[in-house]
């Protein structure tokens, strides 16, 4: 009978360490728990409820959070991560590979808030066109409001 509780107790455990509760996802990934249950509202990651109505999540969400993280930080959109997550493989961790293929659509966004940025820094201290008519003291002026006609906002550092 010991020799049949050893291949269960064995199953046990590799089932406990292939899955994670909220806590443990939320300590390993360095997200809050309701972080977690926003992403999961958003339909970034997905869990499923125990015998005992407790989440439990794959170890691969450590992955998807660390990405949705760095997403995140470069200002992408959460839809756009979403669709973007929502091309990886469910039930594996991604690879690198995965991950250059995920990344590699972000590319070009990623290049124009780049260059948004360093014109935005690179004028912080002078005019960035928002049409204030202030004559005497814009460096660029606009007079009569010319860059109406472009649209509203900021038209020198939004084109």
């Amino acid at each position: 009978m010991s020799a049949q509780a050893k291949p269960e107790t064995a199953k046990k455990k590799a089932n406990v360490c292939m899955e994670l509760t909220v806590g443990e996802v939320a300590a390993r990934a360095g997200v809050a728990v309701s972080t977690l249950h926003f992403y999961e509202s958003k339909g970034l990651i997905h869990s499923w409820r125990n015998a005992g109505n407790q989440r439990r999540y794959p170890r691969e969400v450590l992955r998807r959070v660390a990405v949705i993280k760095v997403a995140q930080r470069t200002g992408i959109p959460l839809a756009e991560i979403r669709d973007a997550l929502s091309s990886l493989p469910e039930g594996r961790t991604p690879t690198a590979a995965d991950w250059r293929k995920l990344s590699a659509r972000w590319q070009a966004d990623l290049d124009d808030r780049i260059e948004r940025l360093t014109r935005l820094r690179d004028h912080m201290d002078s005019c960035i066109g928002c049409g204030c008519l202030s004559l005497k003291v814009c460096p660029l002026r606009n007079p009569l409001d010319e860059l109406a006609d472009e649209g509203p906002g900021p038209r020198l550092l939004d084109p």
